[in-house]
């Protein structure tokens, strides 16, 4: 396929993994986060681990919205389904990520309560309007990419005048996020969190822009390389971001170029600062209370705001002692830390949500076999032909 093969071409990935070996100074270290839980995926689905030298350390980030959703707003989920009884809309990765006493929405609709699985926030504002005499809740989760539909949709309610439809708001700030690690304690003051660098994200950046990242370049001397998910993207981005390092640069590079622009999506901004304002703090798994990393509907469209339409009590709840989702959002552990890990926490039983969401960390070695430690590594022709399948 066009704009994708190209992108995955065995031999051009072994010449890029070897321009790394020759680039990385085997006398330091290089500790570098993916932030987006897309590229974490690519990562291990093509190997790519495998083709770094030993001393090119990749690090997962937070960028998974299913998982960074705390128990409490996922709890107030249910109770809309179950207390008040509405059809609750939702993405599909949020069915089956387990509230507190293990509840989940997927377990809610079996005891009886009207959850649906849609695939864009417009179907469930077609579902308000063919069901009148019901009160229709949209569960809306994750980053910039996801939030403008949203607005839309909010903006076609108020236009049509659907009485009956209104959205449960948990749209969340990428920026926010990378500033909160980088004024962690484990960066800032315990040194537990090396970084060095950052690749930004994809398909949040075609809506942002490049502009953002060059406060974390200036502020924290920290590199950005905004990549496409592709494997040829990903070992690209990491060779750019040694060669900064190298040469004491820390600076914004787009390799991501085909589709994201300084300024990003001007329209889809405009949209979303029309629709939607900051919260003044906002609650994350793993991260803790976040300042200014959230959005909530405004005023204007005060209406279709399920937090303003129901009484939703927000009980504080428990994480499952042994699930360290918290600790692999923030870095500072990886999925094969976790002793709940491949045995009882599975894709088909998962005891936390970075095993539920197709962009969760644990979900993405689970399924591609990084939880099976092996002695000797395959040879970079190997898995060099994987990624050109």
């Amino acid at each position: 396929m066009k704009y994708v093969d190209e992108y995955r071409d065995g031999k051009l990935a072994k010449e890029i993994a070897q321009q790394i070996r020759k680039e990385a100074n085997p006398s330091r270290e290089y500790h570098l986060m993916e932030f987006c839980g897309g590229h974490t995926h690519a990562i291990f689905r093509y190997g790519i681990p495998d083709l770094l030298p030993d001393n090119v350390k990749m690090i997962h980030g937070p960028g998974c919205p299913v998982c960074v959703l705390p128990i409490n707003r996922l709890d107030a989920a249910i109770e809309l389904a179950v207390t008040h009884g509405v059809i609750l809309c939702s993405y599909g990765d949020m069915l089956r990520v387990p509230g507190s006493r293990r509840r989940s929405l997927l377990k809610a609709k079996a005891d009886g309560a009207d959850v649906r699985m849609v695939y864009s926030c417009a179907d469930a504002l077609k579902i308000a309007q063919d069901n009148p005499d019901r009160e229709v809740v949209f569960f809306a989760i994750g980053f910039e990419t996801t939030t403008p539909p949203t607005a839309l949709v909010i903006r076609q309610a108020k236009k049509l005048a659907v009485k009956n439809f209104s959205v449960f708001c948990n749209h969340v700030l990428t920026p926010a996020a990378i500033s909160n690690i980088l004024e962690s304690p484990e960066v800032r003051e315990l040194g537990v969190l090396p970084l060095d660098g950052f690749i930004g994200p994809a398909h949040v950046s075609t809506v942002i822009g490049a502009q953002p990242y060059y406060y974390f370049a200036e502020e924290y001397q920290k590199p950005v390389v905004i990549a496409g998910f592709e494997p040829l993207d990903v070992l690209q981005a990491i060779r750019m971001l040694i060669r900064q390092l190298n040469e004491g640069r820390a600076e914004v590079e787009n390799e991501f170029s085909r589709a994201v622009t300084y300024q990003g999506n001007n329209k889809a901004k405009q949209m979303v600062a029309d629709t939607f304002e900051l919260r003044r703090a906002f609650e994350w798994r793993g991260l803790g209370l976040v300042p200014y990393s959230a959005l909530r509907i405004k005023s204007e469209y005060a209406e279709w705001d399920a937090e303003k339409r129901f009484t939703i009590d927000y009980k504080s709840a428990r994480e499952n002692k042994a699930c360290e989702c918290g600790a692999i959002l923030r870095g500072v552990k990886s999925p094969k830390d976790c002793s709940l890990f491949g045995d009882p926490c599975t894709p088909e039983n998962p005891l936390g949500s970075c095993m539920v969401s197709s962009e969760g960390a644990c979900a993405a070695y689970y399924s591609y076999g990084r939880y099976q430690e092996r002695s000797i590594k395959n040879d970079a022709d190997t898995i060099a032909t994987d990624a050109s399948q």
